[in-house]
């Protein structure tokens, strides 16, 4: 189909940035900034996650379907606005929009559902534990994240049939649906109404309900145990997983708030411009940020990620553990102090001689030029102790160490 020469200056018009040159640049290099910070921590998260998948708990699930959704977003989609935003123009126009329109649609709704999935099934296990314990097993919660796939791909393809289009963001380096369409047809006005009630306000509502009856549960638990004098140890982790979960919740709903009240403005307004170019890109760019703290904030509530990814990054540069010190004080009033060191290495002594200088060690105090492990000289350091002074260190060996008593 050939366009008219009016045509072709709307679609110019269109798919060029309304913003300056050094406003592009700022943009591209604010996205370039979150994508990395993403793939780093959603990359991690889903690594750590694929080491201990054996040990993994239902409810894990849907964290890792949070991770694969910001990491994935941020891998196909936003390379393509980072480059629009170099050469002040979106490139490709229709078909590179409706990819990144559908495709960032998508991945939106897919992370509001798990989102909600994640509040509804916190709610459940705080409040109705007894009851939907059974319920909340893998199996099922399997079945949650194919459903939120399966409804967020089925919603998002209704404008390549007709109902809602795919069309550039105001500012014209960015694509999503086409709010205004309200106006155009009833088709498009019944997907926009849709889309943003059952779509928007809905999941939102039951994540700000869900998480205030966890918070108010939680606190009337916590009251009644202090009412008695109980420490309230018992509940130490769940707490601290509703925290989280809550922040996950919270961070969501906030860096999309703005995007959606001024989507929700840009429906009634039958005008192309009655905001700034400014007003659009500042709340897009706010939206985008939810793909980034996720991963923090496992890491600073989980001890079991904070493990892992110590293991992991061990793992990979094990001079990043340093050299160990530990301490063993022999029973006796006057008895030598025998310090180890363990200093990671990649050589390994055989058994036979571990053994047989640990023996050594414990019977006999050798002079320092006499003694030696891999040409190390070892040295003895002398107290007094009592009898019952206990162990002050932990001498736990990890693979790969050799002890070096100082």
């Amino acid at each position: 189909m050939t366009l008219n020469s009016s045509d072709d200056n709307r679609t110019i018009s269109a798919f060029t940035s309304k913003l300056t040159p050094a406003a592009d640049i700022c943009v591209g290099l604010a996205i370039l900034t979150v994508v990395l910070l993403s793939v780093l921590g959603n990359g991690l998260v889903l690594v750590i996650c694929y080491r201990r998948r054996k040990k993994m708990v239902g409810s894990e699930l849907l964290c890792v379907n949070l991770a694969v959704v910001d990491f994935l977003c941020c891998i196909c989609f936003y390379p393509l606005s980072i480059l629009s935003s170099f050469h002040h123009t979106w490139l490709g126009e229709d078909i590179t929009c409706v990819y990144y329109g559908l495709g960032c649609y998508i991945f939106g709704l897919c992370g509001m559902f798990t989102i909600t999935a994640i509040s509804i099934i916190r709610y459940l296990k705080t409040c109705y534990s007894l009851v939907y314990a059974v319920w909340l097993e893998g199996t099922n919660l399997r079945i949650v994240c194919c459903a939120i796939w399966l409804v967020a791909a089925v919603w998002s393809s209704f404008p390549l049939f007709g109902w809602g289009e795919y069309v550039p963001e105001p500012y014209g380096l960015s694509c999503t649906i086409a709010w205004r369409g309200y106006h155009t047809s009833a088709k498009d006005a019944f997907y926009v109404i849709c889309s943003f009630a059952c779509f928007t306000m809905v999941p939102v509502l039951l994540i700000v309900v869900s998480q205030c009856q966890i918070l108010y549960k939680l606190s009337r638990f916590s009251y009644s145990l202090s009412a008695r004098g109980i420490r309230n140890n018992l509940r130490y982790t769940e707490k601290r997983l509703s925290v989280m979960f809550f922040c996950i919740s919270l961070g969501f709903v906030i860096a999309w708030a703005p995007y959606a009240v001024v989507s929700f403005l840009f429906i009634f307004h039958k005008e192309s411009h009655y905001m700034a170019p400014e007003g659009f890109v500042f709340p897009a760019l706010f939206a985008k940020s939810s793909h980034v703290y996720n991963p923090f904030i496992y890491f600073y509530f989980n001890k079991t990620f904070q493990q892992e990814l110590r293991c992991l990054l061990l793992s990979l540069w094990p001079k990043l553990g340093g050299n160990r010190v530990g301490i063993h004080i022999a029973s006796g009033n006057q008895h030598p102090i025998h310090i180890q060191l363990q200093e990671r290495g990649i050589v390994q002594k055989k058994t036979s001689d571990l053994s047989q200088d640990r023996t050594h060690s414990k019977s006999k105090v050798m002079p320092p030029s006499s003694n030696r492990v891999l040409s190390r000289p070892v040295y003895t350091c002398w107290a007094s102790t009592s009898r019952n002074t206990p162990n002050i260190l932990d001498s736990k060996r990890t693979k790969g160490s050799l002890p070096v008593s100082i």
